[in-house]
């Protein structure tokens, strides 16, 4: 059995490893990794195949650094030729950035059955992207595999059961992959305090929105009074904050961290700040408090849970929910929220008995 896997952004990276992991078990599976491009920085993507130990990419795109329609589109094109050459059974895409949608379409043009993990989440703003992104990848997925009883939910509810697929709700293997690696986390080189906050910035509702981004960074200032904060700033968000002038004063800017560092760094902090959507999850799997910041989340568990708050982009909310959370050592984490770190074996074998 040949299955092309489509990769391009760092979480599809780490992702892919846990998967990988179990195909390699099985000499009846061969992968085939292409690797798009989507994040071009090689601080950002390199990296972890060799720190992960993830296998290198059979087919390397690069195509980054596009526009969204330009960049699909290219990608569209060359995954088409791959495919037309290792002519798969199936096509592997993983959760919704712009090399998740390429797969998809490029697979199901040439009628190879997609198989879709992380399907069935929804923010319900279709401004974003993403949401565009894993709405259009779910449909034309023959396999889809959610992370939780609402991804479940929310394809039933849009009339999936009467599609051509099967819905299989794996759990989530960001928690297969979290378990794996805590045990091999880093500790960054520089001096980390006993007590800290740790934040990550990067979506494009905040970084291109000048009042939110202002408003962020205020309330960031305000809570590195109190505690520090510290930020593995992505190369993007530093060049806005230096070109709109916003104040960083008192917050750790870093430069991006490997995984098994931000691993380290999640396991050993007081509170999570983010507006990632993975962040959130691995904040939960490390039983860390989160507050999201951003006005949705897909995550919507761990909201109704307690374990995460949304808090916007709004400076007073912000402080108020940090001075509340960071006093509260008393919450209790539920384990099974999103199965129990057995993700990759249960979508190997579905895969298996779908051929």
């Amino acid at each position: 059995m040949k299955i092309v896997t489509i990769l391009g952004a760092r979480p599809q990276f780490i992702k892919a490893g846990a998967l990988s992991r179990e195909f390699k078990k099985d000499k009846e599976i061969e992968e085939v990794l292409v690797h798009t491009g989507q994040h071009y920085d090689s601080k950002m993507s390199e990296v972890f195949f060799e720190e992960l130990q993830i296998p290198k990419p059979q087919y390397h795109l690069a195509l980054g650094g596009l526009s969204h329609g330009a960049m699909t589109g290219r990608m569209i094109e060359k995954i088409e030729e791959i495919l037309n050459q290792e002519k798969p059974h199936f096509s592997l895409v993983y959760g919704d950035t712009d090399s998740t949608l390429a797969g998809a379409l490029a697979s199901v043009k040439l009628q190879i059955p997609i198989i879709h993990v992380e399907a069935g989440l929804r923010s319900f703003n279709l401004a974003m992207p993403e949401e565009i992104n894993r709405i259009l990848t779910d449909r034309i997925s023959h396999l889809l595999f959610t992370p939780s009883l609402t991804a479940t939910q929310n394809l039933k509810n849009e009339g999936f059961l009467h599609f051509p697929c099967k819905i299989v709700q794996s759990g989530d293997i960001m928690q297969d992959v979290v378990l794996h690696y805590a045990k091999i986390a880093k500790k960054p080189a520089f001096e980390v305090p006993h007590t800290f906050a740790l934040c990550t910035i990067h979506r494009a509702e905040n970084t291109d929105c000048l009042h939110r981004l202002q408003e962020i960074f205020s309330a960031l200032r305000g809570i590195a009074k109190q505690m520090q904060v510290i930020l593995p700033l992505h190369p993007r968000t530093q060049k806005i904050l230096t070109q709109k002038n916003i104040s960083i004063q008192g917050i750790t800017i870093l430069e991006p961290v490997s995984y098994l560092e931000m691993i380290w760094l999640l396991r050993s902090c007081k509170v999570v700040l983010t507006d990632s959507g993975g962040l959130q999850k691995e904040a939960y799997f490390c039983k860390k408090p989160c507050l999201t910041l951003r006005d949705e989340t897909e995550w919507v568990e761990l909201v109704e849970k307690g374990y995460n708050t949304i808090v916007g982009a709004n400076q007073e909310k912000i402080i108020q929910h940090f001075s509340k959370i960071a006093d509260n050592s008393s919450i209790e984490f539920c384990k099974t929220l999103y199965g129990n770190g057995r993700a990759a074996e249960i979508i190997m074998q579905t895969i298996k008995e779908s051929l």
